[in-house]
């Protein structure tokens, strides 16, 4: 996106000049769904589709926003109010969470007056690429410079899952906040969620590439089976620490869930904590198998996520299913949906010289059998959050 139009667009609506502009990337993930918060691996990157916010500081203790892709106007809340919003203005917790935390974290000393802020995202909301997260570390890494902040990268991701939990209320783990404020360009993250030990790798496809696919089908996570899913797995946690000495599925391996199994003595927590355990090791084979340049291997674990997210974990739906099916039956070498699932996105890795055609032939796939169009996007790997004007 142009500099010079995003200026002109806060000159327009603010009635004055932009002073600076931060980029905020969504992500994929590569493998390791819904394993996050269950203490697992993942291996997610931050995508050129992301969040553009212009920064203008005020003299007062006024917050001004106008987001480009919400037909709300101008949206003003005080520095310090810390309520939770309701109705047309909810989407603005994304950005008072992390105001809250920031200035709870700093004692409130240093957040010392009001902002305006015009934000134009080229993310599609709702289709599981983590535009929540990309708002969050807009606001948190404006935030940190503009006020001078001590608060490092990973202290502000953490800052966005406690807004996605308390002000959002959506359980989820930390995967997306990290993934957008420390990605790396050309490179997946390799993260422990439980340690927060990570490595960056390469992302080295050759002659593939990776097309992602959404749905257009709004997912609303808060709203939605997603927190269910977190309770279940938790309740199967519970009922293995009677045996034992875990504090997360993470930590178990597929032998020891077989063998304790017993203990959790229900049908749909047992599926939901063999995915979280499988899903887990099939991210750690995964990771091995870019190092090993095994592209084979890597589309058929991401083909099994899949599988698995469907069967156990119940949260793909028609459109994620028929795009996956599809993008199995036409050429691609590994599919499978991504995100939070019940809508979204799915991702493929594809023949560079076939994807054109490979989009083709999903798309009337798709359209015959719903009545619209899926989306396509190729997006490049790129650096987390950061300032670019």
């Amino acid at each position: 996106m142009n500099n010079d139009e995003l200026l002109s667009a806060y000159q327009s609506v603010f009635g004055s000049a932009g002073e600076e502009i931060y980029f905020s990337p969504g992500r994929i993930n590569v493998i390791g769904e819904h394993t996050d918060y269950n203490g697992g691996h993942v291996f997610p990157a931050a995508i050129s589709l992301g969040v553009y916010g212009v920064y203008g500081a005020r003299t007062d203790k006024t917050v001004a926003m106008f987001s480009k892709n919400i037909a709300s106007g101008v949206v003003e809340f005080d520095l310090e109010d810390e309520t939770i919003e309701k109705g047309d203005r909810f989407w603005i917790n994304y950005f008072k969470g992390m105001i809250t935390y920031l200035r709870h974290s700093n004692d409130g000393a240093k957040i010392n007056h009001g902002f305006n802020l015009y934000i134009n995202a080229t993310l599609p909301s709702g289709a599981g690429l983590s535009s929540s997260a990309a708002l969050e570390m807009l606001m948190g890494k404006i935030l940190k410079d503009k006020f001078l902040l001590d608060d490092d990268s990973i202290s502000i991701a953490k800052m966005g899952q406690r807004t996605e939990n308390e002000f959002i209320g959506l359980n989820s783990g930390i995967m997306d906040q990290f993934a957008c404020i420390m990605g790396k360009k050309d490179a997946a993250i390799f993260l422990d969620c439980n340690s927060m030990e990570y490595e960056y790798m390469p992302l080295k496809l050759g002659d593939y590439e990776i097309v992602i696919m959404s749905t257009n089908k709004e997912h609303t996570l808060a709203s939605s089976a997603y927190n269910d899913r977190v309770r279940e797995c938790q309740s199967a946690l519970k009922k293995l620490q009677k045996k034992l000495d875990i504090t997360s599925l993470g930590e178990l391996d597929a032998k020891t869930l077989d063998e304790y199994s017993y203990l959790i003595n229900d049908a749909v927590e047992l599926k939901r904590a063999r995915h979280a355990v499988l899903e887990n090791e099939r991210t750690i084979r995964a990771t091995n198998a870019m190092k090993m340049n095994d592209l084979s291997q890597l589309g058929h674990l991401l083909n099994a996520s899949h599988v698995s997210l469907h069967y156990d974990y119940e949260v793909t739906g028609a459109e994620l299913d028929t795009l996956a099916e599809s993008a199995w039956a036409n050429g691609a070498i590994g599919a499978r949906m991504i995100g939070g699932g019940f809508g979204g996105s799915a991702i493929a890795i594809v023949k560079k010289t076939d994807a054109a055609e490979f989009k083709k032939k999903l798309t009337k796939i798709y359209f015959d059998k719903f009545g619209y169009n899926a989306s396509f996007y190729d997006a490049e790997l790129v650096d987390g959050t950061k300032r670019i004007y």
